[in-house]
């Protein structure tokens, strides 16, 4: 058997060269990203600076705790408020009474010259006692380097899972249609005394061989790319500068057992078809396939299909706001995906026959095209994975961005809009101006007896402007109400009918406050937040004003507040711009992963296919067609299964858009879809390049 194994491999190597690539190149993306990813789990160990020199700092309270129900029992839950709060006075006088104390960036934290259990005694529950590495906590931004890994760790994690799920495609693609082109092989075998069970021993043993091979060299690739990849990061700006990988061993690991494992995954399906075939298939001569579509491969596609639809759905009925989520719109698409390249070769034959032409070469794309279901569908998947994610990665994320800026838009009746950080008030606004401040702000509330929620919210300045020139979607009440004692909340608040009172702790930590629901908003696409007055919003500064009339002269007084002044259109463009550059970064890796893993899998396919019809071209030659014909026919078929892959793709992107834009309505946002056209088109160019390049060179050698 092994002997029969290697000189199999020895003689089909370029039938095996696609599959190779493509599991190499996954293991090595998955080592890479593995390692990146492992890089990302902890941020490395500062020693404290602001008061490096003092061994005991005292600082303001900079969390909110409060209790909540778990089970039958309480326990304590905390919330950071959005800055420490200042040491109190009476303690800064005990404290200095007794020992030197060192200032440093502000009033929220004091340095102690002072044995730790004495200040601690001293100090009690009135702020917080830090020693050793956790004085780090009165630097400023503390928690700067985790934050900078959580959306690169998203990065890197959806990029892993995109290359594992590509490669599990292009791998058992290319296993499943090297077996139909060898089914005469297998009936020669079979005619020779072999049995069906050795028949597919023999294809796994081709798989592992192929699998380990593969992955030990996609380890070494693995291993050389990750360095390239965290400089590539950091030159960027997408990762902190000290951003750099580790010697961790488990992303080798699992990148090499996971290769391996898809080679046998996609083998496994193969050898059942292969230990099926009789040895009378060794007479075949028609190239017509039948049982294109096993049952097994028929109950999987149909299972993930529904799957991927039903979850759309049920997102769409339960939680639309979910459908906003990135990482909903990268993973649910893939189960359709998955569903509809499984079935495609039900889909190939009807689509196929749609071709309409009266030419001798456009009949034969056509036919040839419904005969050979296997190869047009091995051709047309690739494709549609590539269309399906530039469809639905880019148009999700456009369409949320611009739903959002649309939404922003039409929230406000302004004419300018001045921002920035703390603005200087406007003093004295021109006749017939309308001007609203707001600040930003939080607010934390208990949603049930379970958990303590924060919001973002917006500080208002004047209720009376802002009620004028504020156009937010309204389900109840009247913004004109609000005032010191009450509040605008959103559908997503345990308590938001107008009239009930809602218990709240700002962002300083006082409270709890009671405040009358005057209004009520729906959720849109999630920035319709609480509004309160500053009374509510202790230490807030003004970060955002409006104003409409007053001509000019508005303007120039928008001006005076230091901030940068708008239109409205302007502003809402500038605020919600198309994508954060991580974020499109992450969808190009996507999306060139996908890309380079469809150029493999269709030149293989092509290269394997174009190969093994020198009887079929030559028959075509005697029948009385010319060169340049044959050719025409070749690529023909090529550019119509790539069409079909790219109808499917967009049904996909269809299908997934069509539910996103029915989640924003439910969530009462603007419905602002955008369909990637320029990415689509330039995907699915690249994928007619490739195959129509892929099968004329090798029709071109056969007709010669």
């Amino acid at each position: 058997m092994l002997i029969v194994v290697l000189s199999g491999l020895r003689a089909r190597w370029a039938s095996f060269l696609g599959g190779f690539l493509a599991l190499a190149l996954g293991v090595g993306l998955l080592a890479t990203m593995g390692l990146g990813l492992s890089a990302t789990f902890h941020a490395p160990e500062r020693s404290p600076q602001r008061f490096a020199s003092s061994p005991v700092v005292v600082q303001g309270q900079d969390r909110l705790t409060l209790d909540v129900r778990r089970g039958p029992d309480t326990v304590p839950v905390s919330q950071r408020l959005d800055r420490p709060q200042p040491v109190d006075k009476e303690l800064l006088r005990e404290l200095r009474t007794r020992w030197t104390l060192t200032t440093s960036g502000g009033p929220d934290a004091v340095g102690v010259d002072a044995p730790a259990a004495e200040v601690r005694a001293l100090v009690g529950d009135r702020a917080r006692v830090l020693t050793g590495d956790e004085r780090r906590d009165a630097d400023p931004d503390p928690e700067r380097d985790a934050q900078a890994l959580v959306g690169l760790n998203a990065l890197l994690g959806t990029t892993g899972g995109v290359t594992a799920f590509v490669s599990v495609f292009v791998v058992a693609s290319t296993f499943a249609f090297a077996v139909a082109l060898r089914r005469r092989e297998f009936g020669l075998l079979r005619t020779a005394g072999a049995t069906p069970g050795q028949v597919r021993r023999m294809l796994l043993a081709e798989a592992t061989a192929l699998g380990v091979l593969a992955s030990a060299t996609g380890c070494v690739l693995g291993a050389a790319g990750a360095p390239l990849l965290a400089r590539t990061l950091v030159d960027s700006g997408l990762a902190p500068e000290w951003f750099a990988v580790g010697d961790a061993t488990w992303p080798f690991h699992l990148a090499f057992w996971t290769g391996l494992t898809v080679a046998l995954a996609g083998a496994v399906a193969a050898s059942r078809r292969a230990g099926k075939v009789g040895p009378t298939a060794a007479l075949r001569e028609a190239d017509v396939d039948t049982d294109v579509l096993p049952l097994g491969r028929a109950l999987l596609g149909t299972g993930l299909l529904v799957t991927g639809l039903g979850l759309l759905v049920w997102t769409c009925v339960t939680e639309p706001s979910e459908l906003l989520k990135r990482k909903t719109y990268t993973t649910l698409p893939m189960l359709l995906i998955g569903g509809v390249a499984l079935l495609s070769p039900l889909l190939v034959r009807p689509v196929a026959r749609l071709l309409r032409s009266r030419g001798a070469v456009g009949t034969l794309v056509r036919e040839n095209s419904a005969a050979s279901v296997r190869r047009t569908a091995a051709v047309a998947a690739p494709v549609l994975v590539t269309v399906a994610l530039a469809g639905t990665l880019f148009g999700s994320a456009a369409s949320v961005t611009r739903t959002r800026g649309v939404e922003a838009r039409e929230q406000t009746a302004a004419q300018y809009v001045a921002s920035g950080e703390e603005l200087r008030p406007v003093t004295e606004a021109p006749d017939g101006a309308v001007v609203s401040p707001t600040a930003s702000t939080s607010l934390f509330v208990r949603d049930g007896a379970e958990a303590v929620v924060k919001y973002g919210a917006r500080a208002v300045a004047d209720p009376a402007a802002f009620a004028e020139l504020a156009r937010l979607p309204l389900v109840a009440g009247d913004l004109r109400d609000l005032d010191d004692r009450s509040i605008v909340v959103n559908e997503e608040f345990e308590r938001h009918r107008v009239g009930e009172t809602v218990e709240i702790w700002r962002a300083d930590g006082s409270g709890p406050v009671r405040l009358r629901v005057v209004a009520v908003l729906a959720l849109g696409t999630g920035d319709n937040g609480p509004y309160v007055t500053r009374a509510n919003a202790p230490g807030a500064a003004v970060d955002r004003i409006e104003a409409r009339g007053g001509g000019a002269a508005t303007a120039r007084a928008l001006e005076a507040s230091g901030g940068t002044v708008r239109t409205a259109d302007a502003w809402a463009a500038a605020d919600h711009p198309p994508s954060s550059p991580q974020a499109r970064l992450g969808m190009i890796l996507v999306l060139g992963i996908a890309l380079v893993y469809t150029v493999i899998g269709l030149a293989n396919t092509l290269l394997m296919a174009t190969s093994v019809r020198g009887g079929e071209l030559a028959s075509l030659r005697l029948a009385g067609a010319t060169r340049t014909q044959i050719l025409r026919v070749v690529t023909g078929e090529a550019a119509l299964a790539t069409a079909i892959g790219a109808l499917l793709g967009l049904a996909v992107t269809a299908a997934v858009l069509g539910t996103l834009g029915a989640g924003l309505a439910a969530l009462s946002a603007p419905v602002a879809l955008v369909l990637p056209w320029a990415t689509v088109g330039a995907a699915a160019a690249v994928c007619a390049a490739v195959a129509i390049a892929a099968s004329a060179l090798p029709a071109w050698r056969l007709t010669r």
